[in-house]
């Protein structure tokens, strides 16, 4: 009677055991498969580069994002530029200098802000001035593998507004081949990883807004 006992509680481990690494080896290639699909959805070129905008706002953190805005800027695109994520103390001429721009004839259009200091931050703060300033169009300029989940959390924060991505590219980044190239393979594994916790985090935050209005 006792070996019958032993003998069903080693199954049921087993079993256990084995539903364990069926569920790790199903979460491990659904992991896999959306980082392949994160990785083919990153931008490689700018696909809408004429449509105008209320403002061009410029995500700080990465090489040629604030000079493709102000170069927007130069050209048009829009009346207003504001830049997110600014060390504190520096101000739009210092930057405009930091950026080889003299600052006549832009520090009318740029502003900046200086209370964020990750994408969620960048969201929040460019959503509070863009209602102060009545803007509801916005050009999203950042590097290309954060673009993804920069527009997340923007719609999130600001859902009224239209966006239109403007892709920074570096030379740094490998698009093609990632995988092969350590450096890039590590950058775009970490940003997917971001991603997957910010689409968790607005998931369930939408669940528990379901929930709680049944």
């Amino acid at each position: 009677m006792m070996k019958t006992k032993l003998q069903g509680r080693r199954l049921d481990f087993r079993k256990i055991l084995l539903g364990l690494l069926a569920g790790l080896t199903l979460a491990a290639v659904t992991w896999g498969v959306g980082l392949f699909r994160f990785a083919a959805a990153i931008p490689i070129e700018v696909r809408d580069k004429t449509t105008q905008t209320g403002a061009i706002v410029v995500l700080t953190g990465g090489s040629g994002r604030l000079s493709e805005g102000l170069e927007l800027l130069a050209a048009k695109m829009a009346g207003k530029l504001f830049i997110s994520g600014v060390y504190l103390g520096v101000d739009v001429n210092k930057l405009l200098e930091l950026s080889q721009r003299a600052p006549e004839g832009f520090e009318c259009c740029v502003e900046i802000g200086h209370s964020a200091d990750d994408t969620t931050g960048n969201a929040a703060e460019t959503a509070a001035w863009a209602r102060r300033r009545g803007i509801n169009s916005i050009r999203i300029v950042t590097s290309n593998y954060h673009m993804p989940r920069s527009l997340l959390e923007f719609r999130q924060a600001l859902p009224e507004a239209a966006f239109i991505p403007h892709p920074v590219f570096s030379r740094f980044v490998k698009r093609d081949r990632w995988w092969a190239w350590p450096g890039t393979a590590s950058l775009i594994v970490g940003e997917y990883n971001k991603f997957l916790l910010v689409w968790l985090r607005l998931r369930a935050g939408k669940l528990l807004n379901l929930g709680g209005s049944s």
